[in-house]
């Protein structure tokens, strides 16, 4: 029998050391030190993304960052990605034709996997001025900023009114939060440039594509091991496997534990993981305490609903739902802009949509005790419903124990 197939061979022409991330330790999130990066020209000669990829568990996703080119000369960058010389070499290489990183944005509060690359890709462009999300926080302790290893001379926070700012004559941005989440705060800025139309955001919305995005599949192995249905299942590289195990990552990364998969208890998930064919250390020495049910694509096809946009089911049931009216300002504020297309930091990207459709994914806290907007009518209602299950079980512990603030209702 054919064991997964290992990752997808590595441009030759790239060396170890260009994919080199030693930091990885501060969030050891896979692909651990070792990180390729994808570079797209959205809007021509004007703005373009960054990919690399991390997750747990080998459920893995695209983690985004924006630059966008400046009239007077230069770049600014939104929401950076790990610096590897990779990644380094491919910005220098726009910096050699639109001259030298100006700003560098950390666009949030709360999103540790943005957080941790924004002083090490600081470092690597001194001449840029770092701006952050204001009310920033870590954990146990609440230290300053410097000590998070951004440089102190050349940070400051957003100042409320967008217009303060050097870059103001080409962006407007909007400051959602911060929202009390008791241990911490939520908290996310949106950028809009106005000569490119493009609307830049970080966690708030986002897209999923059918099949797995081109910087995922650099890596295939986390898609295969996925497309499995138990531990003793093997899945030969077809597009099909591929496609499978994305949609089952997406599940996974957006309810935790989706309703269509049973998770054996250790002592069976150990029973049989001796009797798999690959028991190699990157099997996870074959444990696999999943079982997907026969109708897990009923899932998937309700929560992407034709790749509309939408926002996370855990923004949804455990954070925006402490401030529902103050999220709703925001969307209102922000879906004044004249936006033609968004580029969130994760899932697909660039999408094709506006205003109306952006505030429609806000509709959720609109309704009675901010029930999901991913909840349809008719005979796949309840289904939608089993999905939200564990995190509205996480919800009613964190209510509990008064761990977070309560949820509300909109008035």
């Amino acid at each position: 029998m054919e064991s997964v197939t290992d990752s997808a061979p590595v441009n030759p022409s790239l060396h170890p050391k260009d994919l080199s991330w030693p930091f990885w330790l501060a969030m050891p999130l896979y692909p651990y030190g070792r990180r390729r990066t994808l570079c797209q020209e959205v809007v021509k000669d004007t703005l373009w993304t960054f990919e690399q990829i991390q997750g747990i568990f080998y459920v893995v996703v695209p983690i985004r960052m924006t630059v966008v080119k400046l009239e007077r000369g230069g770049l600014l960058v939104y929401a950076p990605i790990a610096p590897t010389p990779e990644c380094v070499r491919q910005v220098q290489a726009l910096e050699s034709q639109h001259g030298p990183v100006k700003y560098i944005i950390l666009p949030t509060v709360s999103g540790l996997e943005h957080k941790v690359f924004v002083g090490p890709f600081a470092r690597r462009f001194p001449l840029a001025q770092v701006f952050v999300a204001p009310s920033q926080w870590s954990f146990p302790l609440n230290l300053p900023l410097s000590w998070l290893g951004l440089p102190q001379r050349r940070t400051q926070v957003l100042p409320k009114d967008s217009s303060k700012v050097p870059f103001a004559d080409e962006f407007d941005y909007e400051i959602l939060g911060p929202i009390d989440l008791g241990l911490g705060r939520f908290g996310e800025v949106a950028f809009f440039h106005r000569s490119s139309r493009s609307l830049l955001v970080t966690d708030s919305v986002l897209s999923i594509p059918e099949d797995p995005p081109a910087i995922v599949e650099l890596d295939p192995y986390p898609l295969l091991f996925h497309a499995r249905d138990n531990a003793a299942d093997v899945r030969k590289d077809t597009p099909a496997n591929r496609r499978q195990g994305w949609q089952r990552i997406c599940l996974f990364a957006f309810y935790f534990r989706p309703s269509t998969l049973n998770t054996l208890k250790l002592r069976q998930a150990f029973q049989l993981a001796r009797n798999v064919s690959d028991r190699s250390k990157k099997a996870y020495f074959g444990l696999f305490p999943f079982d997907w049910q026969p109708d897990w694509k009923q899932s998937f096809d309700l929560l992407r609903a034709d790749g509309r946009l939408f926002v996370a089911p855990i923004l949804q049931t455990l954070i925006l739902n402490r401030a529902p009216q103050d999220t709703l300002t925001w969307a209102d504020t922000v879906a004044r802009w004249q936006f033609e297309r968004i580029v969130p930091c994760h899932l697909d990207s660039p999408l094709a949509v506006g205003p109306q459709e952006f505030r429609q994914a806000f509709n959720f806290l609109e309704q009675p005790s901010g029930k999901s907007n991913l909840t349809v009518t008719g005979e796949n209602s309840s289904l939608s419903d089993r999905d939200f299950a564990t995190l509205r079980t996480i919800d009613e512990l964190l209510d509990r124990w008064r761990i977070t603030p309560p949820r509300q209702d909109k008035v």
